[in-house]
């Protein structure tokens, strides 16, 4: 690719836009690499916008990582609720623990140590280390391989085959020896507001004139489109307890759920975090656009529906020893959620009763205060359904 003189002009323009117009973010204003490897996991499927004030509450609770380390799991989930993605979050403070007892609770600068590390891979160990230690090493995610694929008018599936691989070491080589952290940097905030995958502001580029996929044309066209996976649509049912205290109970992580043979997994869904008690129910998705009736009684024949003798025979099964459980399921307004390739609706049913079920590990609470409990955005969404009332 670009070579000589023409390498030097290349990386000078970038860097020189970079120190003009590059976003004013909080972990660009320090060199701590805890706080830097804190920000590269958080940013990882996840808006800027969305990992800013999540970054500075964790940062505000654990502030070393000798802090994260030493914390209940619950404290970092809860915290964490709501950026989803929660194998990060329990990767994180797996990864501290990890230093604490390896590396005497400093993050290692050595690249092999880093590597070894819970949830730190290829791009993240090259983020964090060029930048917090200056290692002159090239990162590589989806913005930066769009950048140099188009630099160099790379057709194809960038992940396909040996592709990403050459890219990687093409990344490797237009690499700034002098300012690898300021240089991967600029590569990313290029390719995040610049050489965008629609619509990039070629204008406006620091290095358009070494732009081969715009001298061709081809700008619009790479990268290749990847096929999508299917969407799979899953159907849940979940039932909230409320009392006459206005206390609810919620499932351990990953506690007690019911789901067909080949189905999906349900605890997953729920990010195996606190929830309520949820099943899958049997032989049947939710359509992509139908909203499903989730009356507890059918218009013509006063008897229950599916989802509710379902969810009754499974609540009563598991909780009240095969006994009846004396309340009406009240339907709730229905919750869509999507998680990853998967489309969910959910029909969560209310349950008034005298008294809650005693439920081994359970924990008890107000059904309003479910914010000093780790629960994940899918749970968060069946409490504020229950909290607006049973539909009429």
């Amino acid at each position: 690719m670009l070579t000589g003189s023409t390498l030097s002009r290349f990386r000078k323009n970038l860097l020189a836009w970079f120190k003009q117009f590059h976003r004013d973010l909080p972990w660009r204003r320090t060199s701590e690499p805890y706080a830097i490897w804190l920000s590269e996991i958080m940013l990882q499927q996840t808006r800027v916008a969305a990992v800013i004030p999540y970054f500075e509450r964790f940062l505000q609770h654990f502030p070393t990582i000798e802090a994260l380390a030493n914390a209940p799991e619950e404290d970092v989930l809860r915290l964490w609720a709501g950026l989803g993605y929660y194998s990060r979050a329990r990767n994180v403070q797996n990864a501290a623990r990890q230093i604490v007892a390896k590396h005497s609770g400093a993050f290692p600068s050595n690249e092999a140590h880093a590597r070894a590390l819970s949830g730190i891979g290829d791009y993240t160990t090259a983020a964090i280390l060029s930048i917090a230690f200056g290692k002159k090493l090239a990162v590589l995610d989806g913005n930066v391989a769009r950048v140099v694929a188009r630099i160099g008018a790379v057709r194809g599936d960038l992940r396909a085959g040996t592709r990403w691989v050459e890219l990687q070491n093409t990344a490797s080589k237009l690499l700034d020896p002098e300012h690898p952290g300021d240089w991967n940097q600029a590569m990313m905030e290029l390719g995040a507001t610049l050489c965008t995958p629609r619509a990039p502001q070629c204008l406006l580029c620091p290095v358009n004139e070494f732009c081969e996929a715009r001298k061709q044309g081809l700008v619009d066209l790479i990268p290749e489109k990847r096929k999508k996976r299917d969407t799979v649509q899953v159907l849940l049912a979940a039932i909230v307890f409320v009392d006459s205290k206005g206390r609810t109970v919620l499932l351990p992580p990953p506690g007690t759920v019911k789901s067909s043979e080949g189905s999906e997994d349900i605890p997953a869904l729920l990010s195996r975090m606190w929830h309520f008690p949820t099943i899958q129910l049997s032989g049947r998705v939710a359509p992509r656009q139908k909203r499903i009736r989730s009356t507890t009684r059918s218009e013509n024949k006063g008897a229950p529906t599916p989802a509710a003798t379902e969810l009754r025979q499974f609540v009563e099964a598991e909780f009240f020893s095969g006994r009846k459980f004396p309340s009406d399921l009240q339907p709730l307004k229905q919750v869509r959620h999507a998680v990853t390739y998967r489309s969910i609706t959910l029909l969560p049913f209310l349950a008034k009763a005298p008294r809650l079920p005693r439920i081994a590990g359970a924990k008890v609470l107000a059904l309003a205060d479910l914010a000093s409990i780790p629960v994940s955005n899918l749970t968060r969404k069946v409490a504020h359904s229950a909290l607006a009332g049973p539909q009429t």
